[in-house]
């Protein structure tokens, strides 16, 4: 049974505006998520990642950030999609003739005192570092019992009762004890832990997690994954995962993004993505993974650096770092490519890179 759309993002633009002129973080991105649908968003530093996410809370600094165009659909529907291949992740439509339909809104025209109501509520995220993100003068009972009196309004008891509960299912042995601690006072993973307790406590449809094991030892980080996943099939959570660790995505995404230069270079289901990459920045961060078979080699290093993204190429973005790259590349962006009806790429390309030898 094919379920509901969460959130689609149409035509998305993000800029910040510098003395150094405008940076544009996100541009023209495209992407749908359903319930219980994973989405992984990949990528270097720099990439986009963090700032669509972000984008889609409106959690940027305003100014310098702005976002300039597109639209960011809760529960909004796409109208009129000539094929179902078209449902997956990616939309090449222009945002106009895209529309909300009740219950639905877009969170880009929606007033603070709305987004309020719908930050951990209905749409929750996890941040990259929990150490910056709870309040290190709160106890962790204060933090996670605000926001259930917040968003539900429930009595001091109720919340507290229920933060225990959640504290519980995230795998933490001794909830009483940790909710008269502050952050400082636990372990990096417990934190984390803490992060994504808070994050539930209010049974979100859609869980944003912004690098959630850096950090992290590899025991820890295999937890949380899987803590994640566990939450998302027993909840039925959508779940957008914003990691440059492909591993991480392989572990729990559905459908991936790959960004460069705050752009998608390719979209599919994860499974292609691995098998069948299309496009050479994607092949490249395939390269880069470290093998057991490849102890006694040189690891793989994208070369180059990202473009300056005040003064970005002409044509494709990655083009002074490919490999594969020839005139047109660099002179014009290139259309959107279907090597199967769910498999999106943005290359000039035909066929998909090859490396002779292997990686």
């Amino acid at each position: 049974m094919r379920t509901r759309p969460i959130l689609t993002v149409a035509d998305l633009q993000t800029s910040f505006f510098t003395d150094n002129g405008e940076v544009q973080a996100v541009d023209h991105l495209y992407f749908q998520l359903r319930e219980g649908q994973s989405l992984g968003i990949v990528g270097e530093s720099g990439s986009g990642k963090s700032v669509t996410c972000l984008s889609v809370l409106k959690l940027l600094p305003m100014p310098p950030a702005r976002i300039v165009g597109g639209k960011v659909l809760y529960h909004g529907k796409l109208p009129g999609l000539p094929n179902a291949a078209r449902e997956t992740v990616d939309y090449p439509v222009a945002a106009e003739t895209l529309e909300t339909t009740p219950p639905g809104v877009d969170l880009v025209t929606l007033s603070e005192k709305g987004m309020r109501a719908i930050r951990g509520d209905r749409i929750a995220m996890i941040f990259q570092d929990p150490m910056t993100s709870l309040n290190p003068f709160l106890r962790v009972q204060t933090q996670l019992t605000e926001v259930l009196r917040l968003h539900r309004k429930m009595t001091k008891a109720d919340a507290r009762s229920r933060s225990q509960e959640m504290l519980k299912k995230v795998g933490i042995p001794d909830p009483d004890k940790v909710m008269e601690t502050y952050p400082h006072q636990l372990s990096g993973g417990m934190r984390q832990r803490v992060m994504i307790a808070m994050a539930l406590l209010c049974d979100p449809q859609l869980l944003i997690a912004d690098e959630p094991t850096t950090a992290l030892d590899v025991t820890i980080q295999a937890q949380i994954l899987e803590l994640i996943r566990e939450l998302r099939d027993q909840f039925n959570t959508a779940v957008v995962m914003i990691t440059h660790d492909l591993g991480v995505v392989a572990g729990i995404a559905d459908h991936v993004l790959v960004m460069y230069a705050g752009r998608v270079m390719e979209s599919a289901p994860c499974d292609e993505i691995f098998e069948s990459p299309q496009h050479p920045y994607t092949l490249a961060l395939l390269r880069s993974i470290p093998t057991l078979d490849s102890a006694n080699r040189r690891l793989y290093a994208i070369p180059g650096l990202p473009p300056d993204l005040t003064r970005k190429p002409p044509g494709c973005p990655f083009a002074p770092r490919c490999e594969f790259a020839f005139d047109r590349c660099r002179a014009e962006f290139p259309p959107l490519r279907y090597p199967s009806p769910t498999h999106k790429v943005a290359c000039w390309l035909e066929q998909a890179p090859t490396i002779e030898g292997g990686r």
